[in-house]
C-alpha cells in the first residue's frame, strides 16, 4: 500500500505547487507591467496634481475614520456572535454578511434610497450624508464593518472563555472580565480587524460613487480618481494612483503580518 501512495502524493504536491506558482506569477506580472508602463517622473507629476493630492488626503482620513468606527462595532458584535447562545443566531450571522455578498453598486443604491425615505431625510437635516464626505465614510463603513466583524468573531472563537470565567468567579462582572481579561488578549485580532476595514475602505468604489459621488475637491477618493482619470484618457494619472493604492495595501498587509508576530 505504501508504494503506490507516495507517487500520488508527489504528483499532487507538484500540481498544487504549479498552480500556486502560476497564480503568483500572474499577480507579479500585473504589478510589474503596471509599474513599468510610465516613467517615475510622469507618475510623480501626476500625483502632485491638486485634485489627486486632495483625493489622497481624503482617502487617508475617511479610511482611518471608517476603521475606527468598524472596530468599535466589530468588538461587541464579534463577542456576541462568539460567546452568546440565542435563537436566531444563525440568521443574525448570515444577515451580517449581506454587505459582503451584495454587489457594491447595490450597496450604494440602497444607501441612496434609504436617505430618500422620511427617516433618512430627518437624519440628513442633522448630518448631511448624501454626496458629502460623511457619505464617503458611511459607504465605506457599511462594507468594511462586515469584514471587521468576521475578523473579531474569529478572534473571540479562538480565545478560551476560561480566563474570563475565572475572573468572574473572583468577583468581576462580565463587563469587567471582558475589559480586563478578554479584550487585552484580543489585541492582535483588533489590529487585524481595523487594518482589514481600512484596506477594504481604501479600495471601495461602487458604494462611494453612487452614494457620495465623485466631485473633485469634495468627495473624490482614490478609487474614484482612477475612474475619473481613465474617463478622460489620462492613463498616467490612473496608473500613478493605482500604484499608490497597491503600495498602501501592501503596507497594511505587512503591518498585519508583523503585528501578528509581535503584539
Amino acid at each position: 500500500m505504501k508504494g503506490p501512495v507516495q507517487p500520488r502524493l508527489e504528483w499532487w504536491g507538484m500540481t498544487c505547487g504549479g498552480m500556486t506558482a502560476a497564480y503568483l506569477l500572474l499577480i507579479v506580472a500585473m504589478l510589474v507591467a503596471t509599474a513599468t508602463y510610465s516613467s517615475p517622473q510622469d507618475l510623480w507629476a501626476a500625483l502632485m496634481k491638486p485634485e489627486i493630492r486632495y483625493a489622497i488626503w481624503l482617502s487617508l482620513a475617511t479610511c482611518t475614520a471608517t476603521a475606527v468606527l468598524a472596530l468599535l462595532l466589530a468588538v461587541p458584535v464579534g463577542y456576541l456572535l462568539s460567546r452568546a447562545r440565542f435563537h436566531g443566531k444563525a440568521w443574525l450571522d448570515a444577515a451580517l454578511d449581506i454587505p459582503i455578498v451584495l454587489p457594491p453598486m447595490v450597496v450604494g443604491l440602497c444607501l441612496l434610497i434609504l436617505f430618500q425615505t422620511p427617516i433618512g431625510r430627518a437624519v440628513e437635516h442633522v448630518v448631511p450624508f448624501t454626496y458629502t464626505v460623511a457619505g464617503v465614510v458611511l459607504a465605506q463603513f457599511v462594507i468594511g464593518a462586515s469584514f471587521a466583524v468576521r475578523t473579531m468573531r474569529g478572534t473571540f472563537d479562538n480565545l478560551s472563555s476560561r480566563p474570563e470565567e475565572v475572573a468572574m468567579t473572583l468577583g468581576c462582572s462580565r463587563a469587567q472580565a471582558f475589559g480586563l481579561v478578554t479584550l487585552p488578549a484580543a489585541r492582535r485580532g483588533m489590529f487585524a480587524a481595523a487594518s482589514i476595514a481600512w484596506a477594504r475602505s481604501l479600495g471601495e468604489f461602487g458604494p462611494v460613487l453612487v452614494f457620495a459621488g465623485a466631485t473633485r475637491m469634495k468627495t473624490e477618493v482614490l478609487p474614484t480618481t482612477v475612474w475619473l482619470e481613465l474617463s478622460v484618457g489620462n492613463l498616467e494619472a490612473a496608473i500613478a494612483v493605482s500604484l499608490l493604492m497597491v503600495l498602501l495595501a501592501m503596507v497594511i498587509l505587512a503591518a498585519v503580518r508583523l503585528a501578528g508576530e509581535h503584539i
